[in-house]
């Protein structure tokens, strides 16, 4: 810290005014009264040079050793006595602001003071000293503190010692050793004191602007896991409804019995999306509601469901999937659920009439892939397939989140997906989700 830079906060107060720098909250009203000093001061430090001041010469001419008590006006003021005090209190309004000039002139006051006097008795001009040593202590670091404080005590009491009249060992001179050491001990104390509490302020504003980015961004996860979740439900059905709808309307005339065949699939689908939906949005309600849904996620399991589904949509699919070999990680089963539907949706959408697609589950000691392919000879790009990869492995520009949601699955559990166009013709989605690796409790 520079000399003449200023304390912060207005340090340098006396350890009294410490118990009220601290705002003790608005259940102790009474201590705004007593913060003026923070908010002035160039005034409070005024009032206590006038106070030091006051006290230096009171006892200069005061006998505190009498038979009596404590005797006033026995002793003459001198003219250097008053003058160094003068001096001396007078730098003390400027202590916060230029605490180590101020310890200099108010030290070098003193040793000229206990000089001057000679064998005369002497006034306490140390006083402004031991203010302007703990004030310096309040506003630097400790090594500083020790190495001014040991050079203020022993040139002090050296001084004493030397000039006095009294013996080297008297009471005035232990009298300044002791309150140099102490001035500098209480000042040590109010920094280390101030320096905790702002560390824990510190602390606890950190730790409350980490829950806020915390709780900021379990609502993100969240947000995606809902839209994923919602996206899946709705494009598959509404898929489904689509296709059916169309059929039905054309050949309403010419064979009726197969437009009702259409429309009865379109209700099982609409229906399918209701369940799937109130499922779904159950999970917003509160745990205690007991209307909340309590159906478990798709998986796996019900996968001849789905694919059952697209079937009697006019889809042809051939399902390869490996005898249960114990129950998955309920996180891979639903990402596996959701990439069969998501890409069989695509393929019902976009690989054009007469396209088979074929789904194959592969279980391995430590993952699990799954492989959706057709053989349809649709336009294959981003608006085709709901966002095809790119060159780099990314989506290609344009399309919907189909493919973009699926990746987003597959990546939450350390997962692989590569998509893109067969050289035979038709599409694949290749997925490999690992099993050792799934962290535990993770929003998919």
């Amino acid at each position: 810290m520079t000399d003449d830079a200023p304390a912060p906060d207005g340090t340098g107060a006396l350890p009294f005014a410490l118990v009220t720098s601290h705002d003790p909250g608005p259940e102790v009203p009474r201590a705004g009264r007593f913060r003026w000093y923070q908010t002035h001061p160039l005034a409070f430090d005024a009032v206590l040079a006038a106070i030091a001041l006051a006290a230096i010469l009171s006892t200069s001419v005061a006998d505190l050793h009498g038979s009596q008590g404590p005797r006033f006006g026995v002793r003459p003021l001198s003219a250097t006595t008053a003058s160094l005090a003068a001096v001396a209190c007078a730098a003390l309004v400027l202590r916060r602001r230029m605490p180590r000039t101020v310890l200099a002139v108010t030290g070098v006051l003193t040793i000229v003071e206990l000089i001057a006097q000679g064998g005369a008795p002497r006034g306490p001009v140390v006083g402004p000293t031991v203010l302007a040593l703990y004030t310096l202590a309040a506003v630097t670091d400790r090594p500083t503190t020790w190495r001014i404080g040991a050079l203020t005590m022993v040139a002090l009491t050296a001084a004493g010692m030397i000039f006095g009249t009294h013996p080297w060992y008297s009471q005035e001179n232990l009298a300044i050793f002791a309150w140099t050491g102490m001035a500098a001990a209480a000042g040590d104390a109010v920094r280390s004191r101030r320096a905790y509490i702002d560390a824990m302020r510190e602390r606890a504003e950190r730790a409350e602007r980490t829950r806020e980015e915390e709780a900021g961004r379990q609502v993100a996860e969240e947000r995606l896991r809902i839209a994923r979740e919602l996206h899946d439900v709705v494009a598959h059905h509404i898929a489904l409804v689509n296709v059916q709808a169309g059929v039905a309307s054309h050949v309403m005339d010419n064979r009726p019995d197969q437009a009702k065949q259409a429309l009865a699939h379109v209700r099982e689908a609409s229906r399918s999306a209701l369940e799937e939906l109130r499922a779904t949005v159950g999970l917003l309600r509160q745990s205690d509601d007991p209307t909340a849904p309590t159906e478990p996620a798709p998986g796996l399991g019900v996968l001849d469901q789905l694919v059952d589904g697209f079937v009697r949509a006019g889809l042809p699919v051939d399902l390869e999937l490996p005898e249960p070999a114990g129950a998955l990680p309920a996180s891979v089963d639903l990402t596996a659920y959701r990439v069969v539907q998501e890409a069989l949706t695509n393929v019902h959408k976009h690989a054009g009439d007469g396209a088979r697609a074929t789904v194959r589950i592969v279980r391995t000691g430590s993952g699990l892939t799954v492989t959706v392919q057709d053989d349809g000879a649709g336009p294959v790009g981003a608006d085709r397939r709901g966002g095809a990869d790119g060159p780099d492995g990314r989506p290609a520009h344009g399309g919907g989140h189909g493919l973009t949601g699926m990746r987003e699955r597959v990546l939450a559990l350390r997962g692989t997906l590569v998509t893109g166009p067969r050289a035979a013709g038709g599409f694949q989605v290749l997925v490999t989700l690992p099993l050792q690796s799934v962290r535990t409790g993770e929003s998919i």
